[in-house]
């Protein structure tokens, strides 16, 4: 189907950065501009199996969750024809991926969001689109915490949510707040290697977010 493309934003966290991870086009209309790693779809295929062979084709990316966006049509999004594209989304942990430049790319990297090159076709619609999804599904759902590690700290968690959220919070309020929602398991030991004061560790409790989503609960900071 020469008619409709796969186009995937894909977020990593490590270490207190959020990156979004792009491709450099290696051929056609779009040659050496960075985009978001996509394809077509083929005629017979799912949308959502295009979504995962393509990412997987373009960037080696497997075995990760795809949320789709919406599909973006405007008529001049795409130089030669009217092309509508699927978008999806992803958040992953960097570290647990390794990413390679595939088929019809000549390159693959992570790039901070302040800091993202010029992108062919309507890729910075699509980019600011998911980041309005990802900053509103943060608050109804506990997809950060995947990105953390098994322990941490307030400290850590805290510069999670100014990662996505896009701006500085409070540190004494963010406590207070997310201490209140019962959410963490304190944990029986400190931070270690710590520089300064060893800080306290804790653990996400998936039981009590359960509990909590039954009866309409959200995170709002």
């Amino acid at each position: 189907m020469r008619d409709i493309t796969i186009d995937c934003v894909v977020f990593g966290y490590d270490n207190g950065s959020l990156k979004i991870l792009l491709v450099q086009h290696g051929e056609g209309v779009s040659i050496g501009q960075w985009g978001l790693p996509g394809g077509w779809i083929t005629e017979k295929e799912h949308i959502k199996e295009a979504a995962y062979r393509l990412l997987k084709k373009v960037t080696g990316l497997d075995n990760i969750y795809l949320k789709q966006l919406k599909a973006f049509g405007a008529p001049d999004r795409y130089p030669e024809a009217r092309i509508v594209t699927i978008g999806y989304y992803a958040v992953i942990k960097r570290t647990d991926y390794n990413i390679t430049a595939g088929d019809n790319t000549s390159d693959a990297q992570w790039y901070s969001i302040g800091e993202l090159p010029e992108l062919a076709f309507d890729h910075s619609t699509i980019l600011k689109y998911a980041i309005k999804k990802l900053r509103k599904k943060v608050k109804k759902a506990p997809i950060g915490f995947s990105l953390l590690p098994k322990k941490f700290t307030l400290l850590e968690l805290m510069r999670l949510y100014e990662e996505i959220l896009g701006y500085e919070m409070d540190k004494p309020n963010f406590r207070r707040k997310f201490l209140n929602m019962k959410l963490l398991k304190t944990l029986p030991e400190k931070q270690q290697n710590a520089k300064y004061r060893a800080a306290q560790l804790y653990e996400f409790d998936p039981e009590i977010y359960q509990k909590l989503t039954k009866k309409g609960f959200s995170f709002e900071f």
